[in-house]
C-alpha cells in the first residue's frame, strides 16, 4: 500500500508540474484553480494516508477504511476535476462524481477521528 501512496505522491507532483507549466496558457484563470483544487487535495489526502499508513496506533481494519475512502476520494474528486479540466469531459456528463469524492474524503475523515476518539 506505501508503494500505491508513494506513486499517487508522485503524480499529484506531476499533474501540479503540468498545470503549472503547461496549463497555465490552456485554461482560463477558474479551470486552473479547479485543476489546482484537484492537485491540493490529492496531496493532502496522500500525505495523511503515508501518516495512517506508518502509524501503529491505528488496527489494520481501520487502516484499511480510512485507506480506501481516501483512495475513492482521490480518484472520484481530483479525478473528475482532472478530467473536467483538462481532460475536456462535459461537467453536466458527471456532475455527480465530484462531490460523491468528497464524500468519501468525508467519511475517512469521520473514520479517523472516530478512531482517535476511541483511543
Amino acid at each position: 500500500m506505501l508503494s500505491i501512496i508513494a506513486f499517487l505522491g508522485l503524480l499529484a507532483v506531476v499533474f501540479g508540474a503540468f498545470g503549472a507549466h503547461s496549463l497555465k496558457e490552456k485554461l482560463d484563470p477558474e479551470a486552473l484553480r479547479s485543476f489546482e483544487t484537484g492537485v491540493r487535495y490529492m496531496m493532502y489526502h496522500v500525505i495523511v494516508l503515508l501518516i495512517v499508513n506508518i502509524y501503529s496506533g491505528i488496527t489494520d481494519k481501520n487502516k484499511k477504511i480510512i485507506t480506501y475512502s481516501f483512495l475513492a476520494g482521490i480518484l472520484l474528486f481530483s479525478g473528475s476535476i482532472f478530467a473536467i479540466t483538462a481532460g475536456g469531459v462535459s461537467a453536466k456528463s458527471i456532475w455527480f462524481i465530484t462531490p460523491l469524492g468528497g464524500l468519501f474524503f468525508i467519511f475517512g475523515w469521520l473514520k479517523l477521528g472516530l478512531t482517535f476518539l476511541k483511543k
